[in-house]
């Protein structure tokens, strides 16, 4: 009766707990889903988002290595819409906040099961006192994880890196869930399970398989209550090597073995297309059949339960049959277009982005001293793969190269940076010594531990490289630019304290656990700094990548309160109270950062990532041709008309895309309601490793001045010796002058009457009818029948050459457009006959009068942007705009610039006033703070009449700029490209204010100007 009696309380006691445990995981859960959900992005955000949001929506194929299980939840999510395309991506972004949600669950009870490990709590056993220590624990540590700047930025956004992070949690929770389980075989189902959520996470991101190690020590200290060195030691290794064969001989292996035996069987067995793949397939299916019933009849346990992980690993993996499938039937977004095998491999190996050294390498000033052929590229051709080109393998100086190295890169701007960030002069070669303290400076201090800072101590601003903030730094007097920067949180270093001391509470108490969660946070830390070895800039910051590791400290967050609690009790008689009194106070670290996050976390209302890609498209004639440049030019246009079907007439050119040749091969393609764009070349002209890939200027003694555009295609076309150039590899084209001309076809006198007749640079000409109608009236007194064409560097890419082939090839039938990134980013030099309708610069037969100021079709211009362009919320002071919005803000001011100074330069002040008028109306300082571009306005509002505004304007940038560089000086922070805007803003207040003849406040800022570069010069 007393044994019942004692199994009955225990089991009492254990559902107590479990229900107590249950209910707090989902009080988090529900704290957190409800943050994000209030807090998402209702639309699409800049960066990858719009690409992800799009290619969910129709499963389509997104950049490498691709997300495919991501996009097949995406796309589930996206029913949600109900059939409204305005609804979408705010349905896709819900599939980040559910994800992170449940991320926070199962940190809170990751938590609670290591913290029962910490106070020794026998499974069954937990007293009133110890619950209460463990809800805190996981309470505290839960909360403060869900509002992390870098977690809270991923959770709202429909991007992979919450989702990858639920995946985390959960193997994580779930190898702890087993720990916990004496049956053998219920527990060896946790196992499979495990293996299972790795292999979807491999459709998500890798970073999942980085915790491989980490669940390797806890099952092996489960497994030997005694443990050693050595056993330690190979644990690890194994966890490596089973890492190595997932990412190495599972991921692009099994698809590089696949196209191995697809070549045999078809190039050397004669056998038909498909046939290796089908071979290879059948051949592991069918090991794996007789490895599991093998192992099951000769009761085999550890092989059987690692065969059927290893299955549940690669059915998991096969939701990468998606690209596949999906690129077969040629989508319009299918990036890489890996439809076969072969070009599958390389997608799943990212080659497109090159490789880093890890191990060894060179360092930047390593000299190129060979190139050889490496591994064969192949292509399918009619009946068998043929070998289209060998990859390029780069042989460096081995005196110049080094173990570990960190600084390798030798663009340019990268070599000026490691200079910058090693202390190296001009010409000084780096040592060992510069490449281990370039890797800690910047790689750590500045790639990880400034990121660790921000979310656990506070952050400085959203202005790129922005540094963290230490608890007395609010006291400093601050510049408003700073000051009223929402993304200034400080935390007052609670959270870092509070883990930290976690962490030497959980050393000091289990070192077992300790060295689990330690592992974690190196791995998803240093390790993936090592890794990753990041060049000396970056695009945006790169913060989200390490979130593991904020994960990891997270759970050292909840241990600190145990570790206060167990400190309060040593004054308090009851342990109850001082549990209870210990998550009180340690509740004020989640609630700061709540408080402090919540308005540069909130996306609510904001619309201008995608109302911008709008404006993009609504610049463009119908049927335009428009190119742009990086991902925020391009990823929330392919949003718009794939989710929202606006403006699918245009098509859209990515700049840097248009070097393969399978984006050119897309672009032969109809897309909705776009044809196939006008190539004369032909595949064998494009083909990747073909002559064309790049083609180097070189000088010939009988060429003289501008040669021939069309004449130069035809060369190309035909493969022509004459532009071939002896190689260390094979014959390469070449471009035998550093101008082309490009002849404009006009009527005869004879053709048309004198109404037609046009004078321009060349002498007289007649317009053709569409050429009448292309051309605004007022420019075709500056119509040219010659573009001259002139190369910016030495040398032509495939992209320059097929823009140079298809404007000669277009008639101007199609009107072509470029944005200013992808017009800087061409290079030929094409602004002498570009004319600007809004944000994007049309191609035309007409040479800009004055090549310092932008050429205006003022008519379309001020239609595009007083009428047709989008401003949603871009007024409202409560939404967050961070720098990326800003940036594009102020790229809007700036046309807004270029049509008011066109209409007063053609005397209409009416026209010009309202436009000015319009720029303060729709984008006011009050959400989008004044910047260099705006110093720019104020002579503008003096000469459209509006003295009052300018004064107002021109006190406001002026202070506000002398405020900013008084700051930056103080606090010995070299920021050169701050201050040059800060000084190009005190210049341009002070030389609106003295032509506008208010010279006693010209000369104010006047002396500010010279007072500050006096300064900097002293730097």
């Amino acid at each position: 009766m007393t044994v019942l009696s004692q199994k009955h309380k225990q089991k009492s006691m254990l559902d107590n707990y479990r229900n107590i445990n249950n209910l707090f995981g989902w009080l988090v859960f529900i704290i957190a889903t409800v943050t994000y959900a209030l807090t998402v992005e209702e639309t699409a955000s800049f960066w990858d988002c719009g690409e992800f949001i799009a290619v969910s929506y129709k499963l389509e194929v997104p950049h490498p290595p691709g997300a495919p299980f991501f996009l097949l939840l995406g796309r589930m999510f996206s029913f949600l819409a109900m059939g409204n395309e305005q609804m979408v991506a705010y349905w896709i972004n819900m599939l980040s906040v559910i994800s992170s949600g449940f991320t926070i669950l199962f940190l809170f009870w990751s938590i609670t099961m290591l913290s029962k490990k910490i106070l020794k709590v026998k499974h069954g056993e937990e007293t009133a006192e110890q619950t209460i220590l463990l809800m805190g624990s996981g309470l505290i540590g839960s909360l403060a994880y869900t509002f992390s700047d870098s977690f809270w930025f991923s959770a709202t956004e429909a991007e992979v890196y919450a989702l990858s992070s639920f995946f985390t949690a959960f193997v994580f929770w779930a190898i702890l869930k087993w720990e916990m389980i004496d049956n053998p075989s219920a527990a060896n189902r946790w196992l499979i399970l495990i293996a299972y959520m790795m292999g979807l996470s491999i459709g998500v991101h890798l970073l999942n398989l980085v915790t491989i190690p980490a669940l390797g020590l806890i099952y092996y200290f489960h497994n030997n209550k005694k443990t050693t060195t050595k056993g330690i030691i190979s644990t690890l290794a194994i966890c490596l090597a089973i890492i190595g064969i997932i990412m190495v001989g599972i991921i692009p292996g099994l698809p590089s073995l696949a196209g191995s035996f697809e070549v045999f069987f078809v190039n050397n067995l004669g056998m038909p297309f498909g046939s290796g793949v089908a071979f290879l397939l059948l051949a592991i299916i069918g090991s794996l059949v007789y490895g599991l019933i093998y192992s099951y009849k000769n009761a085999k346990v550890v092989l059987n339960t690692a065969l059927i992980c290893l299955t549940f690993i690669l059915i998991g993996y096969s939701s990468y049959a998606l690209v596949l499938i999906r690129s077969s039937y040629d989508p319009p977004i299918d990036e890489n277009d890996p439809e076969t095998i072969i070009s599958f491999v390389s997608y799943l190996k990212r080659e497109q982005y090159g490789s880093r050294p890890l191990l060894y390498g060179q360092y930047f000033t390593a000299d190129l001293v060979d190139q050889t052929d490496g591994a064969p590229i192949y292509e399918k051709g009619e009946d068998e793969y043929i070998i289209t080109d060998y990859k390029l393998e780069n042989k460096y100086d081995p005196k110049a190269s080094t173990i570990f190295p960190r600084a390798y890169s030798t663009q340019d701007n990268h070599v000026e940076l490691y200079r910058s960030w090693m202390n190296l002069r001009p010409n000084e070669n780096p040592t060992f010594g510069d490449n281990l303290y370039y890797f800690f400076r910047y790689q750590v201090g500045h790639m990880f531990m400034r990121y660790f800072m921000w979310n656990f101590a506070g952050r400085e601003s959203d202005i790129k490289d922005a540094g963290w903030l230490s608890p007395w730094d609010d006291s400093k007097d601050l510049p408003y630019e700073i000051a009223t920067n929402k993304a200034r949180n400080n935390f007052y270093m609670l959270p870092l304290i509070l883990g930290l001391v976690g962490l030497f509470f959980q050393y000091k108490r289990d070192i077992k656990g300790f060295s689990v969660v330690g592992l974690l946070f190196i791995l998803t830390g240093i390790a993936l700094v090592v890794y990753l070895n990041s060049p000396p800039v970056e695009p945006r910051e790169r913060d989200y990548i390490y979130v593991g590791a904020f994960y990891a400290f997270a759970i050292w967050i909840g241990f600190g309160v145990i570790a206060i609690a167990k400190f309060i009790g040593q004054f308090l008689k009851n342990k109850m109270a001082a549990g209870a009194v210990a998550t009180l106070l340690c509740v004020a670290v989640p609630t700061i950062m709540a408080a402090e996050g919540w308005d540069d976390h909130d996306r609510s209302n904001r619309y201008f990532s995608v109302d911008s890609a709008r404006n993009f498209l609504a610049s463009c004639a119908p049927n335009a041709i428009l190119f742009t440049g990086g991902d925020n030019d391009t990823f929330p246009l392919w949003y718009v008309q794939e989710v929202e079907g606006f403006r699918t007439d245009v098509r859209v050119i990515v700049l840097s895309y248009f070097n393969t040749d399978w984006y050119i091969e897309q672009m032969t393609r109809p897309a909705y309601e776009s044809e196939p764009l006008p190539f004369s070349l032909s595949s064998e002209n494009y083909k990747q490793g073909g002559p064309n890939d790049y083609l180097p200027y070189v000088e010939r003694p009988n060429i003289k001045g501008a040669i021939n555009l069309e004449q130069f295609l035809r060369l190309v076309r035909e493969n022509s010796q004459a532009l071939k150039i002896p190689n260390a590899r094979a014959n390469y084209n070449t471009v035998p002058a550093k101008t082309f001309f490009l002849d404009i076809a006009t009527m005869d006198v004879s053709e048309s009457s004198a109404d037609t007749a046009q004078i321009s640079g060349s002498g007289q000409a007649k317009l053709t009818p569409h050429l009448q109608q292309i051309i605004p009236a007022e420019m075709q007194q500056n119509f040219t029948n010659r573009l001259y064409l002139d190369l910016k560097g030495r040398a032509l890419e495939k992209k320059d050459l097929m823009i140079l082939d298809l404007i000669a090839n277009n008639k101007w039938e199609r009107p072509i457009y470029f944005n200013n990134t992808s017009l800087m980013g061409v290079n030929i030099d094409f602004r002498p006959y570009v004319v600007q309708e809004g944000q994007t610069f049309r191609l035309l037969p007409v040479e800009n009068p004055n090549p310092n100021n932008e050429f205006v079709n003022t008519d379309v211009m001020y239609t595009n942007m007083m009428e047709n362009f989008y401003w949603r919320e871009l007024d409202n002071p409560d939404v967050y705009y961070n720098e990326d919005y800003r940036q594009f803000a102020l790229n809007h001011r700036s046309s807004f610039n270029t049509l008011a100074r066109d209409l007063i330069q053609k005397g209409d002040l009416e026209r010009a006033k309202a436009v000015v008028n319009k720029s303060l109306e729709v984008i006011p300082d009050a959400s989008i703070p004044f910047d260099y571009v705006s110093s720019q306005t104020l002579m503008l509002l003096f000469e459209v009449g509006e003295d009052e505004k300018a004064i107002e304007m021109a006190t406001t940038l002026g202070d506000r700029a002398d405020e900013m560089l008084t700051y930056l000086y103080k606090t010995s922070r070299s920021q050169n490209l701050e201050m040059q805007k800060k000084l190009m803003i005190l210049n341009g207040v002070a030389q609106a204010l003295n032509r506008s003849g208010h010279t006693d406040l010209g000369q104010k800022y006047d002396e500010l100007l010279n007072m500050h570069y006096t300064r900097i010069n002293s730097f």
